[in-house]
Formats: structure tokens, sequence, C-alpha cells
């Protein structure tokens, strides 16, 4: 299994985040440079976190980007969902209402349920608090 980089970059980034919970707005080069991520691209996942409603954004100099919710609330799979639109990319597993022409004959089909089950189970399950312990 392979995780995006869009994945991968807004889980450090919420993760940094989740350290800095309560300080205040956090500029994007800062968590850029802690985490060593490419300021342009960290921007874009950044917009996409704002957009699912787990970032909020302050304008100015004293702004930047902090959590929308506590760290507790927001879990591993709804960053994932945020930055990428679902959590399984099989056609037949699609979470909104996609259907594969071959599910009836399928052999494949129940190994792929299970693992995407677990997949979300364990995601859904983890918050940003968990990886902070």
């Amino acid at each position: 299994m392979k995780f995006s980089a869009k994945e991968r970059t807004g889980l450090r980034a919420m993760v940094e985040f989740a350290r800095q919970h309560g300080q205040g707005p956090i500029p994007l080069s800062e968590i850029a440079r802690l985490q060593d991520l490419p300021l342009p691209y960290l921007e874009r996942v950044a917009a996409s976190l704002r957009n699912a409603g787990l970032l909020d954004s302050v304008r100015g100099a004293a702004g930047g980007y902090s959590l929308a919710r506590d760290p507790e609330s927001i879990s591993i799979g709804d960053i994932f969902r945020a930055v990428e639109g679902s959590l399984t990319s099989l056609e037949c597993l699609d979470e909104e209402g996609g259907h594969c022409e071959r599910e009836s004959i399928c052999a494949a089909r129940m190994v792929w349920q299970k693992v995407s089950d677990r997949l979300h189970e364990t995601l859904d399950n983890t918050s940003l608090s968990d990886l902070l312990r």
C-alpha cells in the first residue's frame, strides 16, 4: 500500500500544528521549515485542509494557520480524506458510489473489502493526539 505525497505532507503538517495547538496561528513557512517540506506544495495541501474545516487561517503580520478543532477530534482519516477525497482508490470500493463492472464475479473483492475496512478502522480511530503520545 502506498500513501500519496499529499497524504504524507498533510499528516506531517497536521502533526506539527497539533504539537503547537493553543499557541496561536503559525506561519506555513515555519511548518515547512520544521517538517522539511517544500512551502509551495504545503500551501496547496493546507488549502485543502482549510477547505475541509481542519485548519483555520488568519491573515496579516501575526497570521498563519492553526487547528480548527482539538487534536483529539481530528482523525488521520479526516486528514487523508481532506487532501485526497477518499481512503481507497479501488473503483469497486469507491466511497462516492462508483461501481465496478466486475464486482459480481470478482474473486478478489472480498480481500480488498477487508483491507479497506481495516484501513478505515485504523485511520478513523487514530487521532492527532494519539500520534503525540
